[in-house]
C-alpha cells in the first residue's frame, strides 16, 4: 500500500513523543513556578524562625504559630527544652547530644510529616524550633555549586543523562508499540477489504469480506458485500442474456441459411432457363441473386462470428510449419488477386518456423484480409506478404499500398460492423464482420493482430503468433 497507514500512525506518535518531552519540560518549569506560589502561601513560610527570633526567648510571640496549628520550642546549650508552646514533636525535656543531632538530621528529611525551621541565637545561646504539620510536599529542585568536586559533578551528570536517555527510549518504544497496535486495528480490515476489491477487479464476483467487527468497518463490510452481491447478480444476468443473444444469432443464422440457399439456387436456375431476349426479367433475377448472395454471406459471417464468441468453441491447433503453410495459402489467393488486377509479392523464409495453427481458421483470416483488400482498393494495388521471427513469435506482415483507412476509425476497425464506407448499401457489399472474425481467430491462437494505416497511406496488418 502506498503511504502505509502504519507509517502514518508512527509519524503521529512521533509527534506525540516530541510533545511528551515538551510537556515534561513544561511540567518541571510549572512545578517550580507552582512551588514558588505555594511557598508564599504556606503558614510555615509566613512565620519563619528568623521573623520570630528574639535575643530573650521569653519575648518570643508564639500565639500566631499556635493559633495556626504549629508549635515553638527553645533548646539551650545544654540541650534542655527551656520553652515550649503549642505543637511539640520532641516529647522530652532534655536531649543528649546524639539525640539532638538525630533530631536535626531527621528535620531535613523529605517525606517527614512535620516541617521544621531551626535557627540558633548565638547571643542568647539557644536554638529556636518552629514546627508546623506538613500539608503536601513537592520537592523538585536542581542545585549546582561551582565549588563542588569535579568528579562528583561528572558522576551526577552521567547518572542524570542516563536517566533522561532511558526515559526517552522508553517513551519512544511505547510510542512505536502503541502506534503499531493502533494501526493494526485499521490496516488489517483495510487489507481484507483491499483483497476483496482486487478479487472483484479480477472477475471473481463471489468475493465477500468478513471482518468480525462492530464498528464503522462493519458498515463498510456490509456495503461492500451488498455491492459485490449486486454486481455478481448483474454479471450473471448479463452473461445469461449474452449467451441467449449469441444462441439466438446462431439459431437465426442457421435457420435462414437454407431458405436463402433455396432462393439463390432457384434464381440461378431461372437465369439459366430465361430467354436472353427477356432482358428486364434477367435484370430483376440478377438483382435478386446479388442481394440473396449478400444476405447469405452476412448470415454465414454472423454464424461464424457467433461461434467464435462462444466460450464452448475451440479451434483445432496442430504444430505447423508456418512458412510452408503460408506459401500454400498465398498460392490459393493468387486467382483472387489476378482477377482483381492486383500486383503481389511474397517474402517467406525457406527455414521452417513452427507454430500451433488451425489451418482452416487461418485460411479464413487470410481470405478475409484479401477480400477486404480487393473490395476497397482500385485495380493495380500492390500486396506484399512477408514473414519473420521476433523473439518467441512468428510475425506475418500483410501490407498494401491502397487507399488506407481514416485515422478516426482505425481504433474500432476490428469491432463488428465497422466499415470504411458507412453506407450499408455500398457497392462493395461487405458485411462489416470480416476483420472482426479475423481478430477473434488470431486471439483464439493466442496471438494478436494490429493495423498501421492512414488515409491514402495503405494498410499494414501485423499478425503475431507464438512459436512452438
Amino acid at each position: 500500500m502506498k503511504g502505509k497507514i502504519s507509517n502514518q500512525f508512527f509519524r503521529n506518535y512521533l509527534i506525540i513523543f516530541c510533545l511528551s518531552i515538551l510537556a515534561a519540560v513544561l511540567v518541571y518549569l510549572l512545578s517550580g513556578f507552582t512551588n514558588d506560589i505555594i511557598s508564599k502561601t504556606l503558614v510555615k513560610n509566613i512565620y519563619p524562625a528568623s521573623l520570630l527570633m528574639k535575643d530573650d526567648y521569653t519575648d518570643i510571640d508564639a500565639e500566631p504559630v499556635v493559633r495556626n496549628g504549629g508549635g515553638i520550642q527553645v533548646i539551650n546549650d545544654r540541650y534542655e527544652v527551656v520553652y515550649s508552646k503549642g505543637l511539640d514533636t520532641i516529647g522530652t525535656e532534655r536531649l543528649t547530644v546524639s539525640e539532638f543531632t538525630q533530631f536535626l538530621i531527621r528535620s531535613k528529611e523529605k517525606g517527614h510529616q512535620y516541617s521544621y525551621d531551626i535557627l540558633y541565637n548565638p547571643q542568647g545561646g539557644f536554638w529556636l524550633i518552629v514546627t508546623f504539620p506538613t500539608s503536601i510536599r513537592l520537592d523538585i529542585s536542581f542545585v549546582y555549586n561551582r565549588e563542588a568536586v569535579p568528579k562528583d559533578v561528572k558522576n551526577v551528570s552521567l547518572v542524570f543523562a542516563a536517566i533522561i536517555v532511558l526515559y526517552l527510549l522508553m517513551l519512544g518504544l511505547f510510542a512505536v508499540v502503541f502506534s503499531r497496535i493502533s494501526s493494526v486495528s485499521i490496516t488489517k480490515p483495510l487489507k481484507m477489504l483491499l483483497t476483496g476489491t482486487k478479487r472483484l477487479r479480477e472477475g471473481d464476483y463471489s468475493a465477500r469480506v468478513n471482518l468480525n467487527l462492530k464498528n464503522e468497518f462493519a458498515d463498510l463490510q456490509d456495503t461492500f458485500n451488498d455491492m459485490a452481491q449486486k454486481i455478481e447478480t448483474e454479471i450473471s444476468l448479463r452473461e445469461q442474456a449474452e449467451l441467449e443473444r449469441k444462441r439466438m444469432i446462431m439459431d437465426i443464422s442457421h435457420d435462414l441459411k437454407n431458405p436463402l440457399a433455396s432462393v439463390v439456387g432457384y434464381t440461378e436456375l431461372c437465369l439459366q432457363k430465361t430467354d436472353e431476349s427477356d432482358k428486364s426479367l434477367r435484370d430483376y433475377l440478377k438483382i435478386i441473386l446479388k442481394n440473396s448472395r449478400r444476405a447469405s454471406d452476412l448470415l454465414n459471417d454472423l454464424f461464424e462470428f457467433a461461434k467464435l464468441e462462444s466460450a464452448d468453441y475451440s479451434i483445432k491447433l496442430l504444430k505447423t510449419d508456418i512458412c510452408e503453410y503460408l506459401r500454400q495459402a498465398c498460392g490459393d489467393l493468387l486467382p483472387m488477386l489476378e482477377q482483381a488486377g492486383f500486383d503481389y509479392n511474397f517474402n517467406i523464409p525457406e527455414e521452417a518456423v513452427y507454430v500451433m495453427l488451425d489451418t482452416v481458421q487461418m485460411n479464413r483470416v487470410l481470405y478475409n484480409l484479401t477480400d477486404n483488400l480487393i473490395r476497397y482498393n482500385p485495380e493495380g494495388t500492390s500486396l506484399i506478404v512477408s514473414l519473420y521471427e521476433e523473439h518467441d513469435n512468428a510475425v506475418i506482415i500483410f501490407k498494401d499500398n491502397g487507399i488506407g483507412i481514416p485515422s478516426d476509425i482505425v481504433n474500432n476497425i476490428f469491432k463488428p460492423f465497422v466499415r470504411v464506407d458507412d453506407s450499408r448499401n455500398s457497392q462493395t457489399g461487405g458485411t462489416g464482420l470480416g476483420l472482426s472474425i479475423a481478430y477473434k481467430i488470431i486471439r483464439k491462437h493466442g496471438g494478436n493482430i494490429d493495423i498501421q494505416t492512414d488515409l491514402n497511406q495503405g494498410c499494414t496488418f501485423i499478425i503475431t503468433l507464438p512459436k512452438k
